[in-house]
């Protein structure tokens, strides 16, 4: 807990939320703000540039795109505002520093995350288990949807592809993807929301207490927020415990960029943009 938040009255310490206007009340609306604003300005930039079909592929049926940027730059829009918001909210006062012990659970889980985003829709594994890759793809991909485009998403022009967008922005792209999101959702959904969802003065909460139903919930959004869903799912399991059970956002950060960073390693490799 820092220094502002124990120098407070002994009648706005841990409790039921403290009234409104209160020292402590504004002091966690703050922390709140300073946790989540990154990720909403992430997802902000994605959902005017959809509304507005600023990029080709916000095109739809009925509207065309108005081609304002291409898909890559509103990318890079959106890693450079949320990077920023980041560095100028600095959520990270409210927290420990990265303990040394945490590091390799942290690489662990985020390489055991990349498996399993990636396995059960490799070509050796469909080789392997055609009806369980089958069964993957109709259920746990794509479940409330269209399964992703075919081969125009999967192909070296693919609108994220160094072919098509030169390497500065696919560079920009790795480290939105890898370094800036991974930074930003895992402050908000398990730094903050974690405990939010069970009281406004989250910081409060001893961030080692398991609480099964905002444990679940918070892991559900997280996993619908993924086009992989069962993959979504269980990485927000895996974060989510490792939050738990070392009290420190960072190790989570760092498993999460380790996913991410896996990823778009792999993308470039295999051509599979659909990740992207």
């Amino acid at each position: 807990m820092s220094d502002a938040l124990q120098n407070l009255s002994a009648s706005e310490k841990p409790g039921k939320p403290a009234p409104s206007g209160s020292p402590k009340a504004k002091y966690m609306t703050r922390a709140a703000i300073q946790h989540a604003a990154p990720f909403f300005v992430w997802l902000g930039v994605m959902f005017i540039g959809s509304l507005m079909h600023l990029t080709p592929n916000t095109a739809s049926e009925d509207i065309e795109t108005v081609a304002f940027l291409t898909d890559a730059q509103l990318y890079t829009l959106k890693t450079v505002l949320a990077g920023l918001a980041i560095l100028l909210l600095r959520p990270w006062r409210y927290h420990i520093a990265l303990q040394r012990a945490n590091l390799l659970p942290a690489l662990l889980i985020g390489l055991g995350v990349f498996a399993v985003w990636v396995i059960p829709e490799s070509d050796w594994f469909q080789r392997l288990c055609p009806s369980v890759a089958d069964l993957y793809e109709r259920w746990c991909v794509r479940p409330f949807g269209e399964l992703r485009p075919e081969t125009d998403a999967i192909t070296s022009q693919a609108s994220y592809a160094p072919e098509t967008t030169g390497w500065l922005a696919f560079s920009i792209h790795m480290l939105g993807t890898g370094i800036v999101i991974a930074i930003a959702e895992e402050f908000f959904w398990r730094a903050y929301l974690l405990r939010a969802a069970r009281t406004p003065d989250f910081l409060d909460l001893d961030a080692g207490h398991f609480h099964p139903l905002s444990f679940c919930i918070v892991t559900a959004f997280f996993a619908a927020e993924h086009a992989e869903v069962l993959a979504g799912l269980i990485a927000g399991l895996a974060y989510g415990f490792l939050f738990i059970k070392t009290r420190d956002v960072w190790a989570t950060c760092i498993a999460h960029a380790v996913t991410n960073l896996l990823l778009g390693f792999y993308v470039l490799q295999t051509g599979h943009w659909e990740f992207w």
